[in-house]
């Protein structure tokens, strides 16, 4: 395990988890976090024996939202600045090209959200408290959090959950589709776990080629996002483990 102190990595064979560690504080993130967080997908992105990350919190929950604390020492090009550069890690998360599960515990609010939003999947705990309180404080989303709600809900949901500011259990996440699977509350990192591993076992050269297409998909015209999907799907079938594990089917059905 190495440890960048607020932030733990592990590998568990072809699984890397990932520890926001700051229980002290219910895993603020604080701009330290950040920086040890881009470090962290950054080994990552090299390491060919991860194919799937699951990102939690230490202690029962997930993340409480950003460090307030930080918030107002900003100036007006200081914070935009700030904000800029979590963006881009939270979005170096997201196209990292390995699948990633947010294993969402007791809280997951502000900040923690958009680090959820993120990843490519979210469990959560029936009991997990979810929302975006950032207008009741008069601030918003700066870590992606608004342009993320509003491609995974669509407007009329992101809209409700952002502008009314409260905060919603697991079940309720789960029917609006805000997370893709919901489970008792010892349940969630070892179902992510398990999840990770599945994922796992799958060809990653496909699994990247999926994601880049999923990515890219997004509010594209469906004509760039068929040329697309041709020429990744090419790259996919002419690949050294797509050709051994056709052969193994073939063989199978002969």
């Amino acid at each position: 395990m190495a440890n960048d102190d607020v932030v733990l990595y592990e590998k568990e064979d072809r699984l890397g988890i990932i520890t926001i560690n700051r229980p002290q504080v219910k895993n603020a993130l604080s701009m330290p976090v950040f920086s040890a967080l881009d470090k962290v997908l950054d080994k990552i992105a090299v390491d060919e024996e991860v194919r799937t990350l699951v990102v939690t919190g230490a202690g029962k929950g997930f993340v409480a939202g950003a460090d307030v604390n930080e918030l107002p020492e900003h100036t007006i090009l200081g914070g935009w600045a700030s904000s800029r550069y979590q963006q881009s890690v939270f979005t170096k998360l997201e196209r990292i090209g390995k699948p990633s599960i947010a294993a969402i515990g007791a809280f997951c609010l502000g900040g923690g959200l958009e680090l959820a939003l993120s990843c490519t999947f979210r469990v959560a705990s029936s009991k997990a408290k979810i929302g975006f309180p950032e207008l009741g404080l008069g601030i918003m989303p700066g870590f992606g959090g608004t342009e993320r709600a509003v491609r995974t809900l669509g407007y009329a949901k992101a809209a409700d959950l952002l502008l009314s500011h409260l905060t919603i259990d697991g079940v309720e996440a789960y029917r609006i589709g805000l997370v893709h699977r919901v489970v008792e509350p010892d349940e969630v990192l070892p179902h992510a776990k398990e999840w990770g591993r599945r994922l796992a076992s799958l060809s990653p050269v496909a699994v990247r080629l999926e994601l880049e297409l999923l990515l890219h998909g997004q509010g594209s015209a469906i004509d760039h996002g068929l040329a697309l999907e041709s020429a990744l799907g090419a790259m996919a079938v002419t690949s050294e483990e797509a050709k051994e594990l056709l052969a193994k089917f073939l063989a199978k059905q002969g």
